[in-house]
């Protein structure tokens, strides 16, 4: 199969996946769980994750783990796919599209220092190794596999009228893990269009709201559980400074809301809770969630549901 996929890489011509008629699209398991370095400096390994349950171990080449900035690309190809789907067509991992049309999706301005970004996410994304027991067909965690985010890709360029470069087209075969996960599991959710606009931090905040909030008004987590979901490397003080700072501003998050909770000043609302001294622990801090557009019918912060009893937490 792999064979007959770089030939068909080789021979296809003219026939693009392009444009995207449907929403932007990810796997659940993306949004919740991060797989991507945070920032535009180069980083050839991220911290590993091990929370107990899941693990999940992350390398890249001397071009450098993939980025939230390269995961665009995928939420694109991963849009494409479950475009396929929902018309009912034959479904395989090897898609052809133009760049200006991805542009369209992220809001990128078609330029010439956006090609070479496009050229090097592909390696970036060839190049990253990604070793967990995530992404199980069963969703049971019970393997741990390693695999790329892409298979393999070509660019077809074309001379402009000054001698330049031009991209005609891309051609990128998905890679098998992530194909099957969408294809067998079904677990794949819409993102707002305001997504591309936000900062890295805040598109992870907004991805694990997406991913755990769903019909429900909201649910709490532990700072320090959240740093490690969202793959921030900084001091947990400097996470929490961070977080409040967001949750101050007016509508921070397309569609969510969120506000950091100190337990011991929650505790002092009820008059018969005993009195409480000090400093609290920074690891005893809370993150609330919720959805901004039921804010009438949303539960006191107090009352809302920690992650862990959600019942569907990956």
């Amino acid at each position: 199969m792999p064979n007959q996929l770089l030939l068909d890489l080789d021979v296809l011509d003219g026939d693009n996946d392009s444009p995207l008629l449907g929403s932007a699209k990810n796997e659940r398991t993306l949004m919740a769980y991060n797989f991507f370095s945070l920032t535009r400096e180069h980083q050839t390994e991220l911290p590993r994750y091990d929370d107990g349950r899941f693990s999940i171990e992350v390398k890249g080449t001397s071009d450098g783990v993939a980025s939230i900035w390269d995961k665009e690309v995928l939420i694109y190809l991963e849009s494409l796919l479950q475009d396929r789907i929902n018309r009912g067509e034959k479904l395989s991992p090897l898609f052809q599209f133009t760049a200006n049309d991805l542009f369209r999706i992220t809001g990128t301005k078609a330029a010439g220092t956006a090609y070479d970004r496009l050229e090097g996410a592909l390696k970036r994304l060839k190049g990253t190794m990604v070793t967990t027991n995530l992404l199980d067909d069963d969703g049971g965690g019970g393997e741990t596999h390693g695999f790329s985010w892409i298979d393999d890709y070509r660019i077809q360029w074309r001379k402009n009228r000054n001698g330049e470069k031009s991209m005609q087209s891309v051609r990128v075969i998905l890679g098998r893990r992530l194909f099957n996960a969408i294809v067998k599991n079904r677990r794949v959710l819409t993102y707002d269009t305001r997504y591309f606009q936000l900062g890295p931090l805040e598109k992870r905040l907004y991805e694990i709201a997406r991913a755990h909030v769903g019909d429900k008004p909201g649910f709490k987590m532990g700072l320090e559980k959240l740093r490690l979901r969202v793959g921030c490397a900084t001091e947990l003080r400097f996470f929490k400074s961070k977080i409040q700072a967001i949750s101050r501003r007016k509508c921070p998050l397309p569609g969510y809301g969120l506000s950091l909770i100190d337990p011991r000043l929650q505790r002092s609302l009820d008059p018969k809770a005993p009195r409480q001294t000090g400093r609290t622990p920074l690891k005893n801090y809370l993150v609330y969630f919720y959805r901004t557009d039921r804010m009438a019918a949303m539960l006191p912060a107090a009352e809302a549901p920690m992650l862990e009893e959600l019942g569907d937490d990956l």
